[in-house]
């Protein structure tokens, strides 16, 4: 896939790089690497990863996928007639044929209704969900996930860390880290049982002398915050004796106590209770910051209680850069019907000269074309002051 990027103007002037002329090729490609370059010096870096990130060489399930485990395939087919029957669930419209509208029409019923059947239906359906979630990863089908986090991990130490939200459910992140040794902050205990604790996003991690040297501690290399704004397949809710609940990291089949945000209108509402809330609060306070560049990829922004922050954001927040990949940046500025209505508005934005720049590129091919974050040398940072560079 070739990868182009929409400078704020016309449709037309989207710039391809499948172009004939090979100079041209590598002068457009070298302009998009200068533009992420510079975006990427910014003090403060925030990536989005969405569900995108978690198809191509990973093969993880899309929500066409999960229709069809939880629905279509054979030893479903017969309750989920029964359940969509008894709920009146209208399949004519081609639009209804998607899991997220299908279980929130079924969340909502249940609540008035209280149908057993549906109880049960619904739990398994999560239990689907839960388990398709848990596919098998090698570091041939991660290549992406280790490149991204390779290069981003590179800043120097002492600049803020980088912070990697994601809306996946799946361990793509986590064992892309830990196949490039690269530590991850993700709100856990560092001791077994690891059990969540937010305070942890708030430590870090020092490389001291071997002998104890009072010398001022380094920070280490290639250390990343990580948010699963959504849960994961590995966080399991318990019960405590004294009623109250903590989030341990553990392998478990139990939909039921796993802490995961399910695929359903109702997401913003179940992203009030913790560990949610503290996440989504983190990411609210990184796109407030200033001088900050967020970057999403493979994300549709068909969740509105992350949207609509950034759309907030970028108006309120002058030093907010938006960076959005998307592999059909194109198709969904000329279709906006068919998809979520903030690309239109993101469009929009971006015309009146907000900063935000538009990549047409799956997921591999973007972390491929991201430059390394090495340190910018004396020479090279009075370059940039000289012509302009830090404020492009």
């Amino acid at each position: 896939m070739s990868i182009r990027f929409y400078k704020p103007a016309p449709i037309d002037n989207f710039v391809p790089y499948e172009k004939d002329e090979d100079e041209q090729k590598v002068n457009d490609l070298g302009d998009l690497k200068t533009k992420l370059k510079t975006a990427l010096q910014m003090p403060n870096i925030m990536v989005l990863a969405g569900s995108g990130t978690s198809l191509g060489n990973v093969e993880g399930p899309s929500m066409n996928d999960l229709w069809k485990f939880c629905i279509e395939d054979t030893t479903r087919k017969d309750d989920a007639e029964k359940i969509i029957k008894e709920i009146r669930y209208n399949l004519s419209e081609p639009k209804n044929k998607n899991i997220e509208e299908f279980l929130s029409y079924c969340e909502a019923y249940q609540q008035i209704h209280n149908s057993i059947e549906l109880e049960i239906f619904l739990t398994k359906s999560k239990e689907i969900i839960l388990e398709k979630c848990k596919f098998t990863k090698s570091p041939s089908t991660l290549f992406a996930h280790m490149e991204l986090i390779k290069k981003l991990a590179r800043r120097k130490s002492k600049d803020n860390r980088i912070k990697l939200f994601t809306t996946n459910y799946d361990t793509c992140f986590e064992e892309a880290a830990g196949k490039l040794g690269i530590t991850i902050i993700d709100g856990f205990t560092f001791s077994a049982p690891r059990i969540y604790n937010p305070q942890f996003f708030d430590y870090d991690i020092i490389k001291r002398d071997g002998m104890g040297s009072s010398n001022t501690p380094k920070y280490l290399d290639g250390v990343f915050h990580l948010y699963k704004l959504h849960g994961s397949v590995n966080w399991f809710r318990k019960k405590e004796t004294d009623g109250n609940f903590t989030i341990e990291q553990k392998e478990s089949n139990d939909a039921k106590n796993a802490c995961m945000i399910f695929p359903a209108k109702g997401k913003y509402q179940q992203s009030y209770i913790q560990p949610h809330l503290e996440l989504i609060a983190k990411f609210l306070q990184g796109i407030r910051e200033p001088n900050t560049c967020l970057i999403t990829s493979g994300f549709g922004f068909n969740d509105d209680h992350l949207s609509e922050p950034i759309y907030a954001a970028l108006q309120s927040n002058p030093h907010l850069k938006l960076i959005i990949v998307d592999r059909s940046v194109e198709k969904k500025f000329k279709s906006p019907g068919e998809y979520s209505t903030y690309w239109k508005k993101f469009k929009a934005l971006a015309d009146k000269g907000l900063d935000i720049l538009f990549i047409e590129a799956d997921f591999e091919n973007f972390a491929l074309n991201i430059p390394d974050l090495k340190a910018l040398s004396p020479a090279e940072s009075l370059y940039q002051v000289i012509h302009g560079g830090l404020n492009a």
